[in-house]
């Protein structure tokens, strides 16, 4: 057995619940500024966040019920205390230059060839923005979702070591599936044909008693790791205190894809805090594999969701040829602003 130190790391939140929201935020007007009238020194109320690196800092951003609508981003040099990004931390805003008129969820950051993207969910319906800077307002040349032609949100772009682009997603289907496609960064498309459903609901983890859902698989993340895919996702609703975090590995970044038997592998029994899930992969600058996830605000509500950070350990099986993976719970942070 050994341990995996530094390898390179290629990132529905379900629908949001408007009733839920304002019931946890006090009401109509309060939901409105909940999450962004927190006082200096609180917690980082983003859920779905995404954590990007880029010179030694660490950039994040996620789902956020403050106004104005859109995105803000928050920079750090140690993953606990953050600041804005920019004067006004806003990245991307609603009527701002980009397709979305309310229920702006999920984002990740990417860069190709000196330029930067955001892709992320809006009329549930993913999007691909793009600036010339990383804290740059983030537009389209015309404001049109990804694919159109039916509902699909939680966008995670991944770049293989050949050159091609796969966009995994979810799409809906009497609950929430995971899909993927090959994509077109330079037109922002998915290529006609390839959209697949990746597997169903096959472990117990992923549809717990504790909230009635239809089936619900979302917020996917990919790496490839020593020729292998791993794909992390959660599943349950998000509203349910087992919302979790589990993964699978494939030899393809279309499958077929094997689930690790031991997921969850992040879980309130594991974290300590119900509704642990829908996050992203990043390394910090030790070359530590992290996961920065959400969790619901308290035993008993679930919202402004808070953003949580842990290590990850990566243990390569020698019988399976596959990395176990681990959530460590003693490293996680809470970062503040």
């Amino acid at each position: 057995m050994k341990k995996l130190t530094a390898l390179h790391a290629g990132s529905i939140a379900a629908a949001v619940s408007i009733a839920a929201i304002l019931a946890s935020c006090g009401g109509k007007e309060q939901a409105a500024t909940c999450e962004s009238s927190a006082p200096e020194g609180s917690e980082i109320f983003y859920a779905d966040p995404t954590v990007y690196t880029e010179g030694g800092k660490f950039y994040l951003t996620g789902t956020r019920t403050g106004r104005p609508q859109g995105f803000t981003l928050l920079e750090s040099s140690d993953l606990e205390t953050w600041t804005p990004a920019r004067a006004d931390s806003m990245i991307l805003v609603k009527g701002g230059g980009a397709f979305g008129e309310k229920g702006f969820w999920a984002p990740q950051i990417l860069k190709e060839d000196g330029k930067y993207y955001l892709t992320y969910t809006a009329n549930e319906q993913t999007v691909l923005a793009a600036a010339d800077s990383l804290a740059g307002m983030y537009t389209q040349t015309e404001a049109s979702p990804i694919d159109g032609s039916e509902k699909n949100i939680d966008s995670f772009l991944f770049k293989d070591d050949d050159g091609k682009w796969y966009l995994y997603h979810v799409r809906f289907d009497h609950g929430n599936f995971l899909h993927v496609g090959e994509f077109d960064l330079a037109t922002g498309t998915v290529k006609p044909g390839t959209v697949q459903r990746l597997f169903n609901n096959t472990q117990p983890w992923e549809a717990t008693p504790a909230y009635d859902s239809a089936p619900i698989m979302e917020g996917p993340t990919v790496v490839k790791l020593d020729g292998k895919y791993y794909l992390f996702y959660s599943a349950n609703h998000f509203q349910s205190p087992d919302y979790a975090v589990g993964y699978a590995v494939a030899d393809s970044p279309t499958g077929p894809w094997i689930k690790n038997p031991a997921n969850p592998i992040i879980h309130q029994s594991i974290v300590g805090e119900k509704g642990s899930g829908h996050g992203d992969l990043f390394k910090d600058n030790d070359g530590n594999y992290r996961y920065v996830y959400h969790v619901h605000h308290n035993d008993s509500v679930v919202a402004p969701r808070r953003t949580r950070i842990v290590t990850l350990n990566f243990v390569k099986n020698d019988s399976t040829g596959y990395y176990d993976i681990t959530a460590d719970p003693s490293t996680i942070i809470k970062p503040r602003q």
